[in-house]
């Protein structure tokens, strides 16, 4: 049986837009292959709302992230960790000997902006990195008002995670004074894992010009320098088969429009976190929780795995808690394709199993 997934993805993808990964190969150094890359491009810069430079990578949201804080480090990066994935930035500039220093937040708060500032003040560090929305914990960071501080030096680039949110929720790149703003496809964006996404600025450019040891495959410099050479082609042989599911994909993004799709998450969040406030407690502080994701408090000491063995039987998949929360919270994605009615139906039968009212 297949398992409507209500996780934090891979996420549900359409059948449409799974068809057109089986669209006949092309050459990758071909006229043909620019010109989808250049439509990714252009379709992408809408949804960032961005005019930088988009880069792709036949990887994960991870292998940019690695490629960000170690191609554009010059002097030392300053980490600000929500959960999981934001320490992960720190473990990635430790094993490439890129100088860091990690700022843990407590699991389930957000990042400060007062904080930030201070650090940032020392004059330590010349790259910021910053998960958007932590999925381990259900934390949406105030991007707005980090904005506002990390402006106010010029110094700085900014390396912003939206893995989990970019498409799901508005972020306006050039506007927030993001450099480097990274996404991976099998999130809100409704796509199979195995290609990610960047924005990447001028300053980030020249940034890179100045370190020297970038590694070679996640070298954003050199992925830059490719596609303005080569007219949008890589120097690597990419992932066609994603290509032609992602220009299909942000093309119904785009058709949906915007802020419907924004108003859409939301609505679902909304009713998620009000089934979870009713039935157990939320995770996350209620001031900063996600659009696309909901992680709730095991306060009836329920056995998550067994709750999750018995949706399967019934077509559905949700989330343990992650690492040190597991069995402690549950959650609950809300993104890309998903609906109102498919949300519905899954609390309809988590409410059955689990006998509530």
């Amino acid at each position: 049986m297949h398992k409507r997934l209500f996780i934090p993805g891979p996420v549900e993808v359409a059948n449409d837009v799974l068809e057109k990964m089986a669209t006949p190969m092309i050459g990758h150094r071909s006229k043909e292959a620019s010109e989808l890359q250049r439509g990714i491009s252009e379709k992408a810069r809408k949804i960032f709302n961005t005019q930088e430079e988009i880069l792709l990578s036949t990887t994960s949201g991870s292998g940019l992230m690695e490629g960000a804080i170690r191609s554009c480090t010059a002097k030392r990066a300053a980490v600000f960790s929500i959960g999981a994935f934001g320490k992960r930035w720190y473990e990635m500039a430790i094993y490439n000997n890129v100088p860091a220093d990690l700022y843990e937040v407590e699991w389930g708060n957000a990042v400060d902006p007062n904080e930030v500032d201070k650090v940032l003040a020392t004059g330590k560090y010349d790259l910021v990195c910053i998960t958007h929305n932590e999925t381990s914990t259900g934390v949406m960071n105030p991007v707005d008002e980090l904005s506002l501080v990390i402006k106010k030096y010029p110094e700085i680039v900014w390396c912003l995670d939206t893995v989990s949110s970019m498409a799901g929720t508005k972020i306006e790149v050039d506007k927030l004074g993001v450099d480097i703003c990274i996404t991976s496809s099998q999130k809100a964006i409704g796509l199979p894992p195995g290609i990610a996404i960047c924005s990447f600025s001028k300053k980030a450019v020249e940034r890179a010009k100045k370190v020297t040891f970038r590694g070679y495959y996640l070298d954003l410099l050199l992925l830059y320098e490719y596609i303005q050479k080569k007219d949008y082609q890589y120097p690597s042989t990419p992932s066609l088969s994603h290509m032609f599911a992602m220009d299909y994909q942000l093309g119904k993004i785009l058709e949906e429009g915007l802020e419907n799709r924004y108003n859409r998450h939301i609505e679902m969040a909304n009713y998620v976190r009000g089934w979870g406030k009713e039935h157990f407690e939320l995770f996350a502080d209620e001031r900063y929780l996600s659009n696309t994701l909901t992680n709730i408090k095991n306060t009836r000491n329920i056995n998550v795995g067994d709750l999750n063995k018995e949706l399967g039987q019934r077509g559905f998949q949700i989330s343990n808690g992650y690492g040190k929360l597991k069995e402690k919270t549950f959650r609950i994605a809300h993104m890309a394709e998903c609906t109102m009615d498919d949300i519905k139906e899954l609390l309809f039968n988590i409410n059955d199993i689990l006998k509530l009212q």
